[in-house]
């Protein structure tokens, strides 16, 4: 079944970067879908940080005003992968982030599915 897999998290100081990445498994439309980077503070709903068209649209990305300037997201059709580089980093960007498909999540089993995420700690 379908896989999420969100790596490349970690401790960083603020103004630091880090690139995080996204494998999608047994997702056969990733390709042609529109996919969406989130994340969730603790405590906090879960936000939409960024989004991308499919790479037939171009691979357009779209921010939410808080990162916008700051985080790039891109993807590899080839590699059925996403990323999102994050660049001058703050403390309130420490969150668990996610990746998923835009703007449902994938469905699995007549339920959401998300991967295990991956932790950003932005922390001097």
């Amino acid at each position: 079944q379908v896989q999420l897999v969100e790596s490349g998290g970690g401790v960083v100081q603020p103004g630091g970067s880090l690139n995080l990445s996204c494998t999608a498994s047994d997702f056969p439309s990733f390709g042609i879908s529109h996919m969406a980077w989130y994340r969730q503070a603790p405590g906090q709903q879960r936000e939409l940080v960024a989004t991308i068209t499919p790479p037939g649209l171009g691979s357009v990305g779209d921010y939410a005003s808080s990162v916008k300037g700051r985080f790039t997201i891109s993807r590899d059709k080839a590699k059925n992968t996403l990323y999102l580089l994050l660049s001058n980093l703050k403390p309130d960007d420490t969150a668990v982030y996610y990746c998923n498909r835009d703007p449902r999540p994938i469905r699995v089993n007549g339920n959401d599915y998300w991967g295990q995420g991956t932790q950003v700690t932005v922390s001097s």
